[in-house]
């Protein structure tokens, strides 16, 4: 997939159609809620059966973007694992996959609150990390200030098709959700219209990632747009 550049707190980024953010001058990557083991806490909970496959997949994809970009340093933006108990659950090939994909490589694992507390798994575990201009957290928080979070996996609708999306402002950016079995919450949701600035731009992922202004109001908005995310 291709990426998109753009220009934040005067700093190069890229977003990539499938959802990670590069910062190419540090050889960084970023990306956030990949809920690993969601099917395991979901069907423990008793919310019904789904096929335990969106690890393999959400780590085959996470994968790909490794391999074409090749980052010396990780970032994962929290709600890395869908919680505690479901990341024990991984199975032993894919506890070795993370392994792998964490050789060589500076890897941080940022707190979410689905998982708030240290994974056993290697790498370093922090509530937030600064990189001058740079701030990564899980959540946003009101003051901004050169912030990249994710938590509320937005999504955008573009002639009435709805794609995960980044939205971007003067003083933060939320990234998309990168779980396979994640939702999103529309980009016109009241609490992701309280966080944008008004000159927000939505950056759509895909095969090509587009930027558009983000949608700030939907005709048929509704609370069915809520009921699909679970930040």
């Amino acid at each position: 997939m291709a990426h998109l550049e753009f220009e934040f707190c005067k700093t190069r980024l890229w977003a990539t159609g499938a959802g990670c953010l590069i910062w190419p001058d540090q050889n960084l990557l970023v990306v956030s809620d990949l809920h690993l083991g969601k099917s395991d806490r979901l069907n423990r909970k008793g919310a019904g059966f789904l096929p335990p496959y969106e690890t393999q997949d959400t780590l085959t994809r996470l994968d790909q973007e490794i391999t074409t970009y090749a980052p010396k340093t990780v970032i994962c933006l929290g709600d890395s694992f869908d919680d505690l108990e479901a990341a024990g659950s991984l199975l032993e090939a894919e506890k070795q996959w993370l392994a792998t994909l964490q050789a060589g490589r500076n890897w941080i694992w940022i707190e979410g609150n689905h998982d708030p507390g240290p994974v056993e798994f290697g790498g370093t575990h922090l509530a937030e990390v600064i990189c001058d201009p740079l701030r990564f957290r899980h959540i946003a928080t009101p003051q901004g200030g050169g912030e990249i979070s994710g938590h509320y996996h937005p999504k955008a609708q573009l002639k009435g098709t709805a794609r995960p999306a980044f939205l971007v402002d003067e003083t933060r950016i939320i990234l998309p959700a990168f779980g396979t079995y994640t939702g999103g919450l529309y980009s016109h949701d009241a609490q992701l219209v309280a966080l944008m600035k008004q000159d927000a731009k939505a950056i759509l992922t895909g095969a090509v990632p587009l930027a558009i202004p983000m949608p700030r109001t939907h005709k048929n908005r509704t609370q069915k747009n809520r009921a699909m995310w679970r930040g």
